[in-house]
């Protein structure tokens, strides 16, 4: 199975040259470390900035200088600064090409949940809700089973929802799956694991074609 590292550098992959793309929390974050060579991209946080760097190395850290996450982060030659009321309009005017989502929840159907667990405290769903409604093309990076080992990839969300319809592919600890009209499709799996495992651990509709590739990481 893939460590948080390696789905970043799976999502990596999907960059392309002069793309606008913005990370949400957790391992989304990390996609700013593994830029592939020959691509210029810039990443954008919905807390203001464009141009984003990598997460600084120990010792180099600005406290002011932070991601929608409040991790502290770098800012590349040339990047900017500016209000989150810019920022939200940079998303909803669609100006963005590719947000990269957790979620703790995807449907067959391309359903996400990521904000609300019921029972738990929570600030709110921060910017997702905007992300996903104005973004053609989301990617979620997630793990495929809760610590339980249940599917998180259902055949519908049992969280409140945060956009429907809005995913278009999902990369996980097992699998790397496109969201279709007619379900999740397997298209590459991680190395060393299985399409019976993959089988096993998603509850969604799963259509296998031929034979599936490991990833290149």
């Amino acid at each position: 199975m893939l460590k948080r590292e390696e789905i970043a550098q799976r999502i990596a992959q999907e960059l392309r040259d002069g793309w606008y793309v913005n990370l949400g929390i957790g391992i989304p974050t990390l996609v700013a470390n593994y830029i592939p060579e020959g691509i210029s991209v810039e990443f954008q946080s919905e807390n203001g900035i464009l141009g984003m760097g990598p997460f600084p190395y120990e010792g180099t850290e600005d406290a002011d200088l932070i991601n929608a996450g409040k991790q502290t982060v770098t800012i590349r030659d040339g990047g900017s600064i500016f209000d989150s009321s810019l920022s939200f309009a940079m998303i909803r005017g669609q100006h963005v090409q590719l947000t990269v989502l957790g979620a703790m929840e995807v449907s067959e159907k391309g359903d996400i949940a990521n904000w609300k667990i019921p029972g738990r405290m929570v600030k709110g769903m921060g910017g997702a809700m905007d992300l996903v409604a104005s973004a053609d093309n989301i990617i979620v990076a997630m793990s495929h089973t809760n610590k339980r080992g249940e599917s998180k990839l259902l055949k519908e969300c049992t969280l409140p929802l945060t956009g429907v319809a809005c995913v278009k592919k999902i990369v996980t600890n097992l699998a790397v799956l496109d969201v279709t009209d007619e379900g999740f499709k397997l298209l590459e799996r991680a190395p060393g694991v299985s399409v019976e495992t993959i089988i096993q651990s998603t509850e969604g509709k799963l259509i296998v074609d031929g034979e599936i590739p490991e990833m290149q990481i």
